[in-house]
């Protein structure tokens, strides 16, 4: 038993001293040291804090990320690349080959106003988790099974309340399709996917602690995670954002968006 658990402790410090040795573990955890680094991503910090990532934050390459992704939450391969392709532009060194988690607490590049959890960079700090912001947040969480309504008019009411108070309000089209990708993203890695539910308690539990919710049951997608999977929530979400009901000219609606409006992945 002893020799089990010195075993185990020597296997995950090795992936904290070593920030090329990304080991990680499922049930071993430990959050960020004074030195560390940590960014407006609850996931990446929780991956950090499970040493799927680099513990300190630090150096993230391709292979590190994409297998973290990978391994740990059962993303494909394909998605997993794209996820870091998407936050190696926070890092402002030119023909960057890596990034670090604090590159992305950069203001607008991929951190943005209207966080589930964070308050906006005009308020103060954007990238440590506020209870306060997040129970805004959660108040449209009404039942201990969430659907993508009440994911979506947690996200909608945010957004109001940044736009009302936040002087320097800023929300791209390219920042909603991030948002509609954070929000889908409980449901992909902790819900069913095929309902578009998720449990209430894992998503909470997740948020407060930056720690997969393996003490409450959770497991990790039996199927890989697709580009489609990934699509289709995102529509799923996106859709429930609309404060538009149907309506017998529904059709002609649809059309007029896709003249105007094109999509960003």
């Amino acid at each position: 038993m002893k020799l089990t658990l010195l075993s185990t402790t020597l296997t995950f410090g090795l992936a904290f001293s070593n920030p090329h040795r990304a080991r990680g573990s499922l049930t071993e955890w430990a959050p960020a040291g004074p030195d560390d680094f940590r960014g407006p991503c609850p996931m990446m910090n929780t991956l950090a804090n499970h040493a799927f990532l680099n513990h300190n934050g630090k150096n993230l390459t391709q292979d590190v990320v994409v297998g973290a992704l990978t391994q740990a939450l059962n993303f494909n391969e394909s998605v997993a690349t794209i996820m870091f392709q998407q936050a190696l532009i926070a890092n402002p060194e030119p023909n960057a080959t890596f990034f670090s988690l604090d590159d992305l607490n950069r203001h607008n590049i991929l951190e943005h106003d209207a966080s589930m959890s964070r308050l906006d960079a005009f308020f103060g700090n954007n990238h440590i988790f506020n209870q306060i912001v997040f129970d805004t947040t959660t108040v449209f969480w009404t039942a201990d099974t969430l659907d993508a309504n009440m994911l979506a008019n947690g996200k909608i009411s945010r957004q109001l309340q940044s736009k009302a108070f936040n002087p320097n309000y800023t929300f791209t089209s390219t920042t909603e399709q991030f948002s509609l990708g954070e929000v889908a993203a409980p449901i992909l890695i902790f819900g069913d996917i095929p309902s578009a539910t998720v449990n209430k308690s894992l998503v909470e539990f997740f948020f407060q602690n930056e720690k997969l919710p393996v003490e409450l049951g959770w497991t990790k997608q039996a199927n890989a995670i697709s580009l489609s999977d990934v699509l289709r929530m995102t529509q799923v979400i996106s859709n429930a954002t609309s404060l538009i009901t149907g309506s017998s000219d529904a059709s002609h609606a649809t059309k007029r968006r896709d003249f105007h409006f094109g999509f960003a992945f």
